[in-house]
């Protein structure tokens, strides 16, 4: 029987009228995003993760201005929702989480603290965190690089942690043991005012695609799993040449047949689609409008015929078609109302 529905979960801030994680369920038999709900009531779930057992692990806040990590159980609706475990710190939350279902282990990219905070995850769901690497380096010229900004925390195809520093222009490597200690491998330094964010793998882990905010760019690294380590390959710009105004890169997603990067540009408002070469590089194919302003994030549908997009500043969320023999995308619905969109993760 072919499932005519499939939902994701929305992160969102809770700064205007968002009370927390939203649910919107895909209808392709329609090509409609319908019923947009909450999902759980919380403080600033700015970042979704969903394990292969359906938990739920998002960024967390309490009412006592702690903040941290939390993992939830969802239900039909948001008084359904339970709360399995969470660990609760004083200071910033994190910006992005990473999940190691192997080793039982989160990641927690801090970015206003500029660390690594790393949870275990235990079998009743109850969060520990064994370990925190602050970094201390360099830092780039931008205003937003006054300090070190972790914004990327996440498995390499070899089951090390790669990381994503916004503030030093760096990306780097750390061993991760069964007990959740890390151990510093190697770091690569983009060019000054880069700013990476996000990155991802291709699909035989040989290439890495890193998103540069700062400095709109899309770096093509190649992964050396022998030594833990990166060397360049391409940089493109993910704006034309003829963009002057302002603008930030953002979220990098793969087709997973490894033949189209997608990418978002918050200021042209588009998103941007690549398609990967046999060496590795990328060719840019379409850019397209996101339909709103600010688009934050995006992910396909369970077949990667359908791609859902989030504007954070206009609230709201878009649904494309997406080809999977060209990449291209065609817009079909826009104007989804949702609260302080952030972050969309199937569910």
């Amino acid at each position: 029987m072919i499932e005519l529905t499939e939902d994701f979960l929305i992160g969102t801030y809770t700064n205007k009228t968002s009370k927390g994680m939203y649910r919107v369920t895909l209808d392709t038999d329609q090509e409609r995003l319908v019923n947009v709900r909450l999902a759980v009531e919380l403080l600033k779930p700015s970042y979704v993760q969903v394990g292969s057992n359906h938990w739920v692990y998002t960024i967390k806040k309490a009412a006592d201005g702690k903040k941290g990590a939390g993992i939830y159980q969802l239900g039909e609706t948001a008084a359904d929702a339970k709360l399995l475990g969470e660990a609760l710190f004083d200071g910033p939350s994190p910006a992005y989480l990473g999940l190691d279902e192997k080793r039982h282990l989160l990641f927690g990219a801090n970015y206003h603290a500029g660390r690594i905070d790393v949870f275990k995850i235990g079998t009743d769901g109850q969060l520990t965190r064994t370990d925190v690497v602050e970094h201390h380096g360099e830092m780039g010229p931008r205003p937003e690089q006054e300090m070190p900004h972790v914004h990327y925390t996440d498995l390499t195809p070899d089951g090390r942690l790669a990381v994503c520093d916004l503030g030093e222009d760096l990306v780097s490597v750390y061993d991760v043991s069964d007990d959740g200690k890390l151990t510093a491998v190697s770091d690569y330094q983009f060019p000054s005012g880069d700013g990476p964010r996000h990155m991802l793998f291709g699909k035989d882990g040989q290439f890495a695609y890193v998103m540069c905010e700062l400095g709109s760019k899309l770096t093509v690294l190649r992964y050396d799993a022998d030594k833990g380590s990166f060397t360049h390959i391409q940089t493109v710009k993910t704006i034309p040449d003829t963009w002057t105004a302002h603008n930030g890169a953002a979220a990098i997603r793969i087709s997973s047949d490894g033949r189209f990067i997608y990418t978002t540009n918050r200021g042209e408002n588009t998103i941007a689609v690549w398609a990967v070469q046999d060496d590795g590089t990328v060719k840019h194919v379409q850019s397209i409008s996101s339909e709103g302003d600010f688009p934050r994030d995006f992910n396909f549908s369970k077949d990667e015929h359908y791609l859902v997009s989030s504007n954070q500043e206009s609230d709201d969320l878009v649904l494309y078609r997406r080809d999977p023999a060209t990449g291209q995308l065609t817009l079909l619905q826009k104007d989804v109302a949702c609260p302080e969109p952030i972050c969309v993760q199937p569910y």
